[in-house]
């Protein structure tokens, strides 16, 4: 005779381990979404301060001749573009560099983050951004001309 506690027993045998295979995924992918989106914040600051200092290096390229008799600060597009360029090369994130109104300088940035958990579900790769301007003001005792 069967019991019913042996045909409890025998028809719910295995359901703790789905519920458990179950959790474990949805925990594995709380902590890659933690992982992953922390990585691609930090790949966004990256991206962010690479622009900001090509901006500032570029800033610094002066036209001599204008700078040097007085008349003002403006940048020098051809050697700030450069700069700008070279200092994105060498920080190995790509971007673009132009100058507006011949004191401005802006700094477009982009880069990848490629995520470390996430794959497993088929998101291999974000994409991040950064965008920066520098103004070049000329400053005479304190007041910007």
């Amino acid at each position: 005779m069967v019991t019913i506690r042996t045909l409890r027993a025998t028809t719910e045998r295995g359901s703790v381990s789905i519920w458990l295979a179950t959790a474990s995924f949805v925990m594995a992918m709380l902590v890659g979404v933690a992982v992953d989106l922390t990585g691609q914040v930090h790949a966004q600051q990256r991206a962010r301060d690479v622009a900001a200092q090509a901006a500032r290096v570029a800033g610094q390229q002066l036209s001599a001749p204008v700078a040097i008799r007085g008349q003002g600060a403006q940048v020098n597009a051809a050697q700030a573009v450069a700069a700008a360029q070279a200092y994105l090369n060498a920080s190995d994130v790509s971007g673009t560099a132009s100058i507006t109104n011949g004191t401005t300088v802006v700094v477009s940035t982009a880069a990848t983050y490629n995520t470390k958990i996430l794959s497993i579900i088929g998101l291999r790769s974000m994409r991040v951004t950064g965008h920066a301007e520098a103004r070049i003001v000329r400053v005479v005792e304190g007041t910007p001309q």
